[in-house]
């Protein structure tokens, strides 16, 4: 069953912690080498640039396009968010903040 819009929109604005020009930054440091595959830093770019035009985030202005991105991006997040919580039962706090998945 396909999420409504609306329910995107809000999961997006909650989870990504970022604002645009962090994000940026991110990408231009070293922390995100350290994240990994090509798809991820391409990802991370359409996030940048949804969060750019649309700074208020106003879910009139998103187009289809960004909710089809908004939406593959809260999966990715929701999936590695239950994958840290499986990890917190086994790795030290220092362990987790070093973890690709934490990075990501």
């Amino acid at each position: 069953m396909v999420k409504p819009k609306s329910e995107v929109i809000e999961k997006f604005n909650d989870r990504v912690n970022m604002s645009a020009e962090e994000l940026e930054e991110w990408l231009d440091g070293d922390k995100s080498k350290e994240a990994g595959t090509g798809v991820g830093l391409e990802s991370a770019k359409k996030i940048a640039e949804i969060l750019k035009r649309n700074p208020n985030k106003n879910p009139e202005q998103y187009d289809d396009k960004d909710v089809d991105h908004m939406r593959k991006v809260t999966g990715y997040i929701g999936r590695h968010l239950a994958q840290e919580d499986h990890l917190k039962e086994t790795k030290t706090r220092e362990e987790l903040e070093n973890t690709k998945s934490t990075i990501r």
